[in-house]
């Protein structure tokens, strides 16, 4: 037994931060002595978060003091890994780049971020200048893998990619939830700390709880009502109760009717869906369908919400689409308790806006099955065939940043192949992951609680306005760098091309290393709608176009600077923030509710909204096939996630993947007795790409001709470094997922609703191990 002296105890230190886990940006209250964490506990004064905290928060003290993440930088060689000192690996790593660029050209460099990097305000400032320096084309993320469709309907009908509804769940009597689990992942694209609480306090003041999936999940546990719909046919669910609504002349465009356009065409694109006719292709009945677009139509606070479950998948774009469109039909958008827009500290938006950032798509397409990019990025379903595909496009190197795609990406097993053969590649990840296992170098990062903190990005998708900045808990030692540092190094290394071009790198390098995120979040924090009186000294401020010039090249930001806080309509909003008066108040600032700001808050050049934009309704042709599918053969398969869990990085702590396997086949009753397999028993599941054998789950939570394997699993590979997860494996949904399989309107990756067969592997005479990976062959892949 441990026991702790008095002086020990006095020397305790209290840190107040955000955690960094997911998107709920929950407030902690860390207690330390020297460098150990004595506890993290829920704070009950962070004015959003309210003091409570998922089980993943602990994980924030696995991930720092891990015996297995690197802490030195690692080089590949004939006997294994060595450590290499980092000016020794990044100069290496810009030479090879550099090499590569030269002999191949720039677009045979290639780029995956990973989700972390959104999580860490010093990647997300920094790795723009770093993606600058690399000047490839070929840049992927696991936004392909996700939002995509969000983003694109955020640019086609707000004008800026960046600019997210978000519901207002805190002021909503009817929040109805169609493709996602809130209570699994706190909020997604709807940071919402304690999200259980406020789904329950709908119902306290006598609201209602809608979900609608394929599956009976956490949250349908805590709704008044749950609705099975069949995988990727939320797309006729949708169009019908836009018929339903003109139908039954529900409509009501509320205070944005003079802003709204082609109502009239959207009419004309559910005119051929009404409830009857997709009931059955859906699974759901038509009077359901009637009465929840009546609901939406009549109750004066409301909220249709839409997750992955629509937005990864073969029609996620128009799902999203449509989604919008039904708030904006219902007068629930930019409405207390509807779909509102955010007013963040950090604008995010704004500022993408006036650096010449709103975004943009189908600018180019990739060089082998010819997706649109997004955003200056390519599908990362098309990553495998970019390096494997022979051609003057061919990617021959690639930078993998905080991800880990062999995992989280369609057809792991043919990503497994490409990267291994690669010329060089190069990760930058704090272990050797079934991705970073390939690389030439991996440079790690210091630890998670050994940097500042500031939400920048999950700040503009919260249901409350709020910000916080908490500074570093440990510091890191000599030997090690932050991710913004290894970008900063890099870049400065790749950019010294010529005499001129090395002057400038330098100069840029100088200016942002003594900046630092923090600095740079202090300037767009007094950019903001709540900033503070700006300084008036001309070399001050000459220093910090300088400064937001190397970050947004060519852009009149110093203007921007010198005419004060940015968003004309948040005049009457609080000033003041800066990093310093942050500080003042380690618990957090409460910025408010969200409130109705159209149509000043629009990018749209005329700040209206278009309801029909040409791409959509082009995309329409694709949905009547969906009306003559057979319903009655094969399954389909859909993911799903744990609150203990988080795609593939939180599955070496202990105390998350502890206790009952999650990595199992769930299926409803009947079609485990159609297909011979018994709960507990281990299954084969075989999808085009692949196959792979795990334990079944039976249980009536899931919808008939439906089964599910959650994502993030899979760590039997051979090579990697993180021994609990090893231990506790699971098999890799994604690698039964297709990469051919995808919405070919956004190039999203269709990660739901995969056919797939099943059968009892109960009896295999080879007694294969619960967890393992099998190949198209059957052999165990490795």
């Amino acid at each position: 037994m441990t026991v702790n002296t008095g002086a020990e105890i006095e020397s305790r230190e209290v840190h107040f931060r955000n955690c960094t886990l997911c998107e709920a940006m929950c407030g902690l209250r860390i207690e330390s002595h020297g460098d150990e964490v004595i506890s993290i506990k829920g704070d009950a004064e962070d004015p959003f978060s309210e003091g409570f905290i998922c089980p993943k928060a602990v994980a924030l003290q696995d991930l720092q003091n891990d015996p297995d993440r690197l802490r030195q930088p690692l080089r590949r060689t004939a006997d294994g890994w060595e450590e290499i000192s980092w000016s020794e690996a990044l100069d290496y790593t810009a030479q090879r780049l550099i090499q590569v660029r030269e002999e191949h050209g720039r677009n045979a460099l290639g780029v995956y971020l990973g989700n972390p990097n959104v999580h860490d305000h010093g990647n997300t400032l920094f790795i723009l200048p770093f993606l600058r320096a690399l000047a490839t084309r070929k840049r992927f993320s696991a936004t392909s893998l996700d939002q995509l469709p969000h983003m694109l309907a955020n640019l086609t009908m707000f004008g800026n990619q960046g600019l997210f509804p978000v519901p207002d769940i805190d002021r909503c009597d009817l929040f109805v939830c169609i493709g996602g689990n809130p209570l699994a992942s706190n909020g997604s694209l709807m940071s919402a700390g304690g999200v259980e609480r406020r789904l329950k306090a709908i119902r306290e003041r006598g609201g209602k709880v809608i979900t609608i999936d394929p599956r009976k999940a956490e949250t349908a546990k805590v709704a008044d009502e749950h609705i099975f719909i069949r995988p990727g046919t939320d797309v006729l669910l949708l169009l019908a109760t836009i018929h339903t609504l003109f139908d039954e002349d529900l409509i009501n465009l509320g205070h944005l009717s003079d802003i709204i356009d082609d109502v009239e065409l959207l009419r004309l694109a559910g005119e051929a869906y009404p409830a009857d006719r997709v009931a059955q292709a859906t699974g759901v009945a038509a009077e359901d369908i009637r009465r929840l677009a009546r609901a939406l139509a009549q109750t004066r606070q409301a909220v249709l919400y839409g997750r992955m479950g629509v937005s990864v998948q073969r029609y996620g774009g128009l799902c999203v689409w449509l989604i919008y469109c039904i708030n904006i039909l219902t007068g629930h958008l930019d409405r207390r308790g509807g779909l509102m827009f955010t007013q963040p500290a950090i604008d995010l938006p704004a500022i993408g806006a006036m650096s010449g950032h709103k975004g943009h798509f189908d600018r180019y397409r990739s060089s082998v099955r010819g997706l649109p990019e997004f955003g200056g990025e390519l599908p990362a379903s098309t990553l495998a065939e970019e390096i494997l595909t022979e051609g003057p496009e061919q990617i021959k190197a690639m930078v993998v940043v905080a991800g880990n795609p062999v995992l989280s990406s369609p057809n792991g097993g043919r990503l497994d192949e490409a990267f291994s053969s690669l010329e060089f590649m190069v990760s930058i990840d704090m272990y050797v992951t079934e991705t970073s296992r390939h690389a030439d170098i991996i440079l790690p990062p210091a630890g998670p609680l050994q940097r500042s903190h500031i939400d920048i990005v999950f700040a503009t998708l919260a249901v409350r306005n709020t910000v916080k900045y908490s500074p570093p808990l440990f510091a890191k030692e000599e030997n090690e760098l932050h991710d913004w540092e290894i970008f900063l190094e890099l870049s400065r290394r790749l950019s010294s091309r010529d005499l001129r071009s090395s002057i400038e790198a330098e100069i840029k390098y100088k200016l942002l290393k003594r900046l630092g995120p923090d600095g740079l979040a202090d300037i767009y924090l007094q950019l903001g709608p709540y900033g503070r009186d700006l300084p008036a000294s001309e070399r001050w401020s000459g220093y910090l176009e300088i400064a937001l010039q190397a970050l947004h090249p060519g852009h009149p930001l110093r203007q921007l600077w010198k005419q004060g806080p940015l968003s004309e309509e948040n005049r009457d909003l609080p000033k003041g923030l800066s990093i310093k008066t942050l500080l003042q108040h380690p618990h957090g600032v409460d910025l408010g509710p969200l409130r109705p700001c159209l149509p000043q808050r629009l990018f749209t050049k005329d700040k209206r909204i278009n309801l029909a934009p040409k791409i959509y309704l082009s995309d329409l042709s694709r949905v009547k096939a969906l009306l003559s599918e057979n319903m009655e053969e094969g399954l389909l398969l859909i993911g799903r996630r744990h609150v203990r869990s988080n795609n593939s990085w939180l599955h070496n702590s202990h105390r998350l993947v502890k206790g009952k396997n999650r990595c199992t086949l769930l299926m409803h009753p009947r079609d485990a007795s159609r297909y011979g397999v018994r709960d507990g028993e281990d299954a084969e599941v075989r999808s085009r790409v692949g196959v792979v054998v795990l334990p079944v789950e039976v249980t009536e939570d899931m919808m008939p001709g439906v089964v599910s394997i959650p994502h993030g699993w899979g760590h039997k590979r051979s090579g990697v470094s993180w021994r609990t997860a090893s231990e506790h494996g699971g098999v890799s949904v994604n690698d039964l997922t297709d990469e051919l399989w995808v919405d070919p309107l956004s190039g999203n990756a269709a990660l739901n609703g995969v056919p797939v067969t099943v059968k009892s592997a109960a009896s295999r005479k080879d007694k294969r191990r619960r967890g393992e990976t099998l190949t198209q062959d059957g052999s165990v892949a490795i």
